[in-house]
């Protein structure tokens, strides 16, 4: 009697499966043709907070004189940024140094002059309206060195986003620019990877000294930059 059913031969079986392509290959078992390329995009956005590093330098003939005068004028100055709406998570300690002074003799030989003390902070100002003023506050109450101002963003990420969306959009048009001058046609992506380096670039910084008797300190925030970069693996058909 003959069987209900076809006899399955193992290796006919194999034959016939192998004679199949492969997931992601064609007919001839060649893996298709891919094009890769880098995506970039900068977005500029108007910033809405700054970091200010600034803070008090004292010379006095010993170290004790010189570290009791500094922590008395940095004192007055944390005093002032709490006064001016500065929150005290928005201040931190970065510098505090405390050296002999050298002073070239008439030989040019260096000699120790007294000491050094000096006390860095650096505040985060989250309303641009009152950085003017509270430069101009604390310049009043003993700070006398700034060694720089950096522009923000409180929250980048939607910025950044945006610039990640762009950076993908860069490199579609890249990759189609490349494929028709190739006389082929874009096909699906077939993988995205972030590149590094990315991210939040802060406005410039300037370094200069405070005068203690400094006008109000006109600032301009201008923009900060966000920016992002990928790469892009296309089929091409």
């Amino acid at each position: 009697m003959r069987p209900a059913f076809p006899m399955i031969v193992p290796g006919l079986l194999a034959l016939s499966l192998a004679a199949l392509p492969a997931f992601g290959q064609d007919a001839a078992g060649k893996s298709p043709a891919t094009i890769t390329v880098n995506g970039e995009s900068q977005v500029e956005i108007a910033p809405d907070m700054a970091s200010v590093s600034m803070g008090v330098t004292n010379d006095a003939d010993s170290a004790k004189t010189a570290m009791a005068d500094n922590n008395s004028a940095v004192s007055a100055l944390l005093s002032e940024l709490a006064r001016s709406g500065i929150d005290q998570k928005d201040i931190q300690t970065n510098g505090l140094s405390l050296g002999p002074r050298y002073v070239p003799n008439s030989s040019g030989v260096a000699e120790t002059k007294g000491f050094t003390a000096s006390n860095m902070v650096t505040v985060n100002v989250r309303d641009l309206g009152k950085l003017g003023g509270v430069l101009d506050a604390v310049v009043g109450q003993g700070a006398n060195t700034l060694n720089g101002i950096s522009f923000g963003l409180q929250d980048p990420q939607p910025s950044t986003d945006e610039a990640r969306k762009k950076a993908v959009e860069d490199a579609r048009r890249k990759a189609t620019l490349y494929a028709e001058a190739a006389g082929l046609k874009l096909g699906p992506v077939k993988l995205i990877t972030e590149n590094g380096g990315g991210g939040q670039i802060p406005g410039p910084m300037y370094a200069s000294a405070m005068a203690r008797d400094a006008a109000a300190v006109p600032v301009s925030a201008g923009q900060v930059s966000v920016s992002a970069s990928v790469t892009v693996v296309y089929e091409l058909k």
